[in-house]
This record gives structure tokens, C-alpha cells and sequence, in this order.
């Protein structure tokens, strides 16, 4: 069974940064693209960043400037780098990782917490 695992969350005082991974066990050029997910407490999951397998990155507005998104072929993972944070930013983050003919595979996910 293909999985995704997250890790790197925690919890952080605005204005700092966090790192999250996600290591595939299998090679995530299988995957088209790679992104990370986001749900609030009480809110709808959203889209924070994605990654092609040719390597082009889109972010949503509210974190272009702050997140990075990045991959590394050869340890099959993906990373969301996240500085600047802000309260607003705390969320359960999931990593996912689409397959060529439609299906999703998800990770379990990490919380971030950031504090005022």
C-alpha cells in the first residue's frame, strides 16, 4: 500500500518557521503533482502549494512570499517550508500526491500550531 508521511510540524510563535516533509514509499515521480492541503478547526480544507513533476510550484495568495514548496527526486519526498507565520496559519497539513489517472493518495497529517 503506498503511503505519505508527514512530519516536521509542532508548534511556533508568530514569526517563525517550520518545515514539514513528506516521504513517499514510492518514487514520487509517480506522482502529478505533489501538494499540501490545510483544514483549520471549523473550516474547509484548502490548497496551500503544489509541485509538478517537472518541478513548477503554485501557491495560493495567502502564503506566496512565506511558503516554499520543494522536492527532492532522489529521498522521494516532498518539503513545505513555512516562514512568517502567523496564527492564521495553524492548521492540520496533509500532503498528497496524484496518480496519472485521477486517484489521490493522502497522508495522515501534521498539526501546526502557531502561537500570538
Amino acid at each position: 500500500q503506498v503511503q505519505l508521511a508527514e512530519s516536521g510540524g509542532g508548534s511556533v510563535q508568530a514569526g517563525g518557521s517550520l518545515r514539514l516533509s513528506c516521504a513517499a514509499s514510492i518514487s514520487i515521480g509517480t506522482f502529478n503533482p505533489m501538494a499540501w492541503y490545510r483544514q483549520a478547526p471549523g473550516k474547509t480544507r484548502e490548497s496551500v502549494a503544489r509541485i509538478s513533476s517537472g518541478g513548477t510550484e503554485t501557491y495560493a495568495d495567502f502564503v506566496k512570499g512565506r511558503f516554499t514548496i520543494a522536492r527532492d527526486n532522489a529521498k522521494n519526498t516532498v518539503f513545505l517550508q513555512m516562514d512568517s507565520l502567523t496564527p492564521e496559519d495553524t492548521a492540520v497539513y496533509c500532503c498528497t500526491g496524484r496518480y496519472a489517472w485521477g486517484g489521490d493518495v493522502w497522508g495522515q497529517g501534521s498539526q501546526v500550531t502557531v502561537a500570538s
